[in-house]
């Protein structure tokens, strides 16, 4: 009998529960007990969901980070966490303050970056030389006990030892292996603890082994299953996100009882895993999709499944790809969604059903299923043969795409100088990334609007108003370019998607990026084409109202790409041209309106990095012609700006500036400016913007903080090629927050300019 199992459920709940009630903590608004209590109720009502499942995960949720959730189970809290209850510690770590109110709220909060290659954000882990661990297991423990009054079988998951590692960074270089030996003995107590508690089976989450590993790591692999093997309790070692390939067959023979591979990321190894698992070890078989939200074909897996059924018997597990967590809920809350769309659909319940749909299959004949596998089968066939999917005229821009399109007309020296005429900024100029604060007025507004209460003239009067509000700020604070704020966007990819056909919308399909940061990504389904114009209008006006440069702010093709659900049937790279056409549209009708800067965010161009290095050429240069087709239509004199959030790019600086961009706008100030260190062996030939404070965290950065953040900078980068702006939009602040902090980035700007002679500002920059 075939096995299923989930390796992890979306943890916010279908209506953002989580969200809120995190919030509303913060705010003040409520207490410690009341996110408890949510929190309860939310994992109750998950495991509700997953009853299907032979086995349910327990350990999964988390209020904040699951990797930061294993560093205070393993006892690895950075001293300047501080005292209080865990809790406090907890959020001091996460976003830089505690829940309590009356919190000093002076701590850096932890370094945050992609999980892998999803848009989903971890807190880093934090080591040096003298790190210590010690077991917390409260949490865990509890959560099972919640979970087993639930009746049915659980499956603690625990993010692997040598993984763990692998995610962190020893802040004063030594050798993060170095601490392993430690590290077992503390996870080997924990085992010990789960087994103490009746666990049979354990989910050791190992993902590194689908990149490529070093000797050492791959032997710190080793020593850590063999450490494990002589408890008794069951260990699932897991992996997901890619293939195996140098590492398939050291995931075979590690001493675990089990072994779960992504068999949508890599259906090619199944085979080979098949011929190298020894018989009496468990295959699980990853076979829904837990990155994307497209029916799974239940025909056609049953087709090459089955065999593996009757070769393995009760030594076959299912399981989707990966956890839940990077797809929205439930399909059921989607009211509006037009129904021939909705019906290619699944989310994470529906997953779980297609799942279950499989494991019956398996066990007990197709007959047994036969009106769910007919009507799988009637949505697969109506989604490959349906006419809104494929446009001629789309099909037809492609094929005009030549090298021209991806070029400016002169070098970088040649433009900047234009450029430096055209604008007459000073030195450090200031700006933002884009966003202002997004206040419940706003959002009720669009809520309004897009419910038919407010009339379109009235709604574009009262947007316009905020739009005032924003550009009126940034003149009394002294900013050098401007931004409109986007008062009218509700998501910096989902604002475009809507404007573009090729497009569908969800209401709820909401996504965890990070803490209680939800997304609700966009489901590309068909050719992208742009019908009309979507920004001038709201950039036009807000130029209008200044003297000084606006900036006209878009979203590029590879981040439309990334941050979307994006159809299947065919490459992402020939969609990613469909979307670089239509962007570069918006880009050259901005110029031909007068706007002199454009900025193309490239947000999440580093997430798209496949996790082999040796297909990250072959992505680098679609994503980087994609991003140059859409900015290079314009004149040497309009400066065009990019920008990138929160990724780890210094091994890929060299594709970063084949982007050609004029201006680069990055985050560094929440790695402490380690993002910087790429410019220390790379010489960078444009200007650049290193985030000088972290948007994310609701502490106000001081002048001197960012003066000093600059003069770090300038060691790496000429002063004369240097900007000063937030790391990332400022949507997700209060206007308070934001009035403080860039009120002490324009002094700090201008401290630095305070020296008459740029050989004098180079001196100061680098020596402080």
């Amino acid at each position: 009998m075939v096995t299923t199992h989930n390796l992890g459920f979306p943890r916010i709940g279908g209506n953002r529960e989580l969200k809120f009630a995190l919030e509303s903590l913060w705010q003040g608004k409520t207490h410690a007990a009341n996110l408890q209590a949510t929190a309860e109720q939310l994992r109750a009502r998950h495991w509700a969901y997953q009853k299907s499942c032979d086995y349910r995960p327990v350990g999964d949720f988390s209020l904040y980070d699951h990797v930061l959730d294993t560093s205070f189970l393993l006892g690895n809290i950075p001293e300047r966490a501080g005292s209080g209850d865990t809790l406090q510690q907890y959020f001091r770590v996460a976003r830089g303050r505690a829940h309590n109110t009356d919190d000093c709220g002076c701590t850096r909060a932890g370094e945050m970056t992609k999980w892998f290659d999803t848009n989903y954000h971890y807190i880093v882990p934090e080591f040096d030389a003298q790190t210590q661990f010690a077991l917390n297991p409260e949490r865990l423990l509890g959560e099972l006990s919640e979970a087993r009054q639930q009746g049915g079988k659980v499956k603690p998951v625990l993010l692997g030892p040598v993984t763990y590692l692998w995610l962190g960074k020893a802040r004063d270089g030594s050798n993060k292996l170095d601490l392993l030996e430690s590290l077992l003995e503390i996870y080997s107590q924990l085992l010990q603890r789960l087994e103490d508690a009746g666990v049979e089976w354990v989910q050791l989450d190992e993902p590194i082994l689908a990149t490529d590993l070093s000797p050492e790591w791959k032997q710190a692999l080793e020593r850590s299953c063999h450490r494990f093997k002589t408890q008794k309790i069951n260990l699932l070692l897991s992996t997901y996100f890619g293939a195996l390939e140098d590492n398939l067959q050291l995931a075979c023979t590690l001493p675990v009882a089990g072994l779960h591979i992504d068999a949508i990321n890599n259906p090619k190894e199944v085979t080979r895993v098949v011929d190298w698992l020894p018989a009496h070890k468990v295959l699980s078989l990853g076979v829904i999709d837990g990155r994307n939200i497209w029916k799974t074909d239940l025909n056609a897996a049953l087709e090459w499944l089955q065999p593996l059924a009757d070769k393995r018997g009760d030594g076959l597990w299912l399981a989707p790809s990966c956890s839940l967590l990077h797809v929205p809920v439930d399909l059921t809350n989607e009211s509006a969604l037009d129904p021939e769309i909705k019906s290619w659909l699944s989310f994470a319940v529906q997953k779980l059903e297609e799942l279950a749909v499989l494991a019956k299959a398996l066990n007990h004949g197709c007959e047994s299923v036969a009106q769910a596998l007919e009507d799988n089968k009637a949505a697969i066939l109506g989604r490959r043969s349906s006419t809104r999917v494929h446009n001629a005229s789309v099909q037809a821009a492609m094929g005009q795409i030549n090298a021209e399109f991806g070029q400016r007309r002169s070098p970088f020296p040649t433009r900047a100088a234009l450029q430096r005429q055209a604008l007459n900024l000073p030195e450090f100029p200031t700006t933002t990334i884009g966003s202002f604060p997004q206040t419940d007025e706003i959002r009720s507004l669009r809520r309004r609007y897009k419910l038919g209460e407010l009339q379109q003239m009235e709604y574009e009067r009262l947007i316009k108003q905020e739009i005032e509000r924003a550009v009126s700020v940034q003149e009394e604070l002294g900013l050098d370019v401007l931004v409109h704020g986007e008062a009218e966007r509700n998501d910096m990819v989902e604002y475009f998607g809507e404007q573009l056909q090729g497009y569908a919308f969800s209401e709820k399909g909401w996504v965890q990026s990070y803490g209680s940061r939800c997304v609700k990504p966009p489901i590309l389904y068909g050719d992208i084409s742009r019908p009309s114009g979507m920004t001038l209008q709201w950039i036009q006006y807000a130029q209008s109202l200044t003297q000084k440069p606006l900036k006209g702010m878009l979203t590029g093709p590879v981040t439309m790409l990334n941050w979307s659900f994006v159809r299947d049937d065919q490459k992402r790279s020939r969609t990613a041209l469909q979307l670089a056409l239509a962007i570069r549209e918006e880009v050259q009708q901005l110029e031909a309106a007068g706007i002199q800067i454009i900025q193309i965010d490239e947000a999440a161009l580093r997430e798209g990095l496949p996790l082999r290095r040796t297909e990250w050429q072959g992505y680098l240069d679609w994503a980087v012609e994609a991003y140059r087709i859409s900015a290079n239509g314009v004149s040497d004199s309009t400066q065009i700006h990019t920008h990138m959030c929160y990724s780890e790019f210094n091994d890929i600086i060299a594709a970063v500036a084949q982007m050609d961009a004029d201006v680069i706008t990055i985050e560094s100030s929440r790695s402490d400016m380690e993002l910087l260190n790429a410019f220390e062996k790379f010489s960078y030939p444009n200007d650049i913007g290193p985030g000088v404070y972290d948007i994310h965290s609701p502490n106000i950065p001081t002048v001197e903080q960012i003066v000093e953040n600059m003069r770090r900078a300038a060691q790496r980068i000429p002063a004369e090629r240097l900007w000063v702006n937030p790391d990332c939009g400022l949507k997700t602040r209060k206007w308070d927050e934001v009035l403080s902090a860039l009120s002490n980035m324009v002094s700090a700007a201008r401290a630095l300019r305070d020296v008459s002679e740029p050989a004098e500002t180079n001196t100061l920059m680098a020596n402080g």
